[in-house]
């Protein structure tokens, strides 16, 4: 059995409740992110908050006729208004296989691992496509070229 440990991202950026909007979305445009679990000062899985619910509250701002002043509101909103609360997560002695179960039953893009109430990483979609891709590198290496063409 291929574990969940085995794949995730273990280095994983956390925000708090209090951090705002803004925060959040310059954090994905700097790390290439689209998920941020929200943690309280004991590193305890409070929440999520997903590039869709930044793009969703920044919309909301849109109306504004500056950049400044939509920066301005973002910053004043805190991500605890905008962040799911209702995570599904998974622990990291699970199996590959029931991360990937989970992934598509509940139509999430990640699952944050958590073992004993404490996050210790992410796995996303992302992860599987690299791990099908491993696969069919495995499997194409294996197969003769000539049964390509």
């Amino acid at each position: 059995m291929i574990s969940v440990d085995e794949v995730m991202t273990s280095n994983v950026f956390t925000l708090k409740p209090t951090d705002s909007v803004y925060d959040a979305r310059v954090l994905m445009q700097e790390k290439d992110i689209r998920h941020i679990p929200i943690v309280d000062d004991s590193h305890r899985l409070v929440g999520l908050v997903s590039q869709r619910d930044i793009l969703s509250a920044s919309e909301s701002t849109l109306h504004t006729s500056s950049s400044e002043q939509r920066i301005s509101l973002e910053k004043q909103h805190k991500i605890e208004e905008v962040m799911t609360r209702q995570v599904k997560i998974i622990d990291q002695r699970d199996s590959l296989r029931s991360a990937a179960v989970n992934l598509r039953k509940f139509k999430h893009g990640c699952l944050p691992v958590v073992t004993d109430g404490e996050l210790k990483g992410i796995i996303t979609d992302t992860d599987f496509v690299g791990v099908a891709l491993h696969l069919l590198e495995q499997v194409e290496a294996s197969v003769p070229a000539e049964e390509f063409n």
